[in-house]
């Protein structure tokens, strides 16, 4: 299942129905850029009871294909550790 920015503002608007989609919207862009930035920043995201993003830096070297044996020299990168929490976890689970 795939979320999208739409999909999550027209939930929000048809749970909260007392507030304007746009100030939805809005506040929903504001949360998505301020995660973005902390990642870049290399600072890790925590959503209480729900999940956690920690930037992880991935350091250069030597690595092997593993299809054809061959060694590949692969730079550093940064990713993101995404890890959902027991509870969430548990909910998603039971259905």
């Amino acid at each position: 299942m795939s979320l999208v920015k739409s999909d999550l503002i027209r939930e929000l608007a048809d749970n909260y129905p007392n507030f304007l989609r746009k100030d939805l919207t809005k506040l929903v862009n504001i949360i998505l850029y301020e995660v973005q930035e902390s990642l870049k920043r290399g600072e890790r995201v925590e959503l209480r009871d729900i999940f956690t993003l920690d930037p992880r830096l991935q350091k250069e070297g030597i690595r092997r294909n593993p299809k054809t044996g061959a060694k590949v020299f692969v730079k550093e990168k940064k990713s993101i550790l995404f890890k959902m929490s027991k509870e969430w976890s548990n909910k998603i689970n039971e259905e």
